[in-house]
């Protein structure tokens, strides 16, 4: 490990526990299945160009980045940190034949992805609840640990960066999308409908990034900012979210749904602003 210090992320209004950012994804994990994805995948996605608005196409084009740049195959052992609803881990272990285990904060996104889990023979893997500071997990126990757009709502992270360096095995890797934070000075827009929606309190930019995994004892590999995937993930979403507000018969999910398409709007401000950003790292255990 290394004795670089530790880069000062800046705060949002309020400063979230692990227990409210759980408690969030618990109370919401329904509501994003009605109109996000029935199964559950509920990443950023990387599109071909400007046109495509083919969401869950996007989706898996992100996840096969993820393992290509981590170098998955069969004979991985893969944690994804912050599996939400099991999706990613599913389709690593079915496309690349991996074992893995999945860990999420939140209890009802475990449900469901042990749920969809249950469908599907044959794959070794499996689900917990539990917090990325504080993993049920051996030292050196995993080849990889990936995760997508989740590591952004742990209030520690430097915590969780050295619980992901000790499950690893020494030259293991860590593969991973997250959102980003570019400015330290984030106004009352991207406040209300990026950071506080979500219950997220800091970000790091992309060099901040950097910084902190090379301070938690990695040696990074790559690191893209994608910001312009990340735009159109929320142009299609909030076009999506509308289409299908008109359709439902359940006034409160129509309000929810509608609410949901307006904050897509300004989230894409926030982003045109440099408020909000997304990006993918890989690094290996030092």
């Amino acid at each position: 490990m290394t004795n670089a210090k530790e880069p000062v992320m800046s705060m949002t209004s309020h400063a979230y526990t692990e227990q409210e950012v759980g408690d969030f994804f618990d109370q919401t994990a329904q509501t994003y299945l009605s109109f996000w994805d029935s199964e559950g995948v509920l990443h950023t996605g990387y599109f071909e160009n400007d046109a495509d608005d083919d969401y869950r196409a996007a989706a898996d084009r992100t996840s096969d980045i993820l393992a290509e740049d981590a170098g998955i195959d069969g004979s991985s052992h893969v944690l994804d940190v912050g599996c939400g609803c099991g999706n990613f881990l599913i389709h690593l272990a079915g496309r690349y034949g991996c074992r893995g285990e999945g860990l999420d904060l939140s209890q009802e996104r475990i449900k469901i992805a042990q749920g969809l889990l249950a469908g599907r023979d044959g794959l070794d893997i499996e689900f917990r609840h539990g917090s990325a500071t504080r993993m049920p997990y051996e030292t050196g126990s995993f080849s990889h640990v990936v995760s997508q757009d989740a590591l952004f709502l742990v209030p520690d992270k430097p915590r969780s960066h050295a619980e992901i360096h000790r499950v690893l095995r020494p030259g293991g890797v860590f593969a991973f999308s997250d959102f980003l934070q570019p400015k330290k000075e984030i106004g009352e827009r991207a406040r209300k409908h990026v950071y506080d929606r979500v219950r997220w309190s800091s970000g790091y930019s992309l060099v901040e990034y950097q910084a902190a995994l090379e301070s938690a004892g990695f040696e990074i590999i790559l690191a893209r900012n994608l910001e312009s995937h990340i735009r159109q993930t929320y142009r299609v979403l909030g076009k999506t979210a509308r289409e299908r507000a008109e359709t439902t018969s359940d006034p409160a999910a129509r309000d929810w749904m509608l609410a949901f398409s307006d904050s897509c709007g300004e989230i894409q401000i926030a982003i045109d602003q440099g408020e909000f950003g997304w990006g993918i790292f890989v690094a290996r255990k030092r």
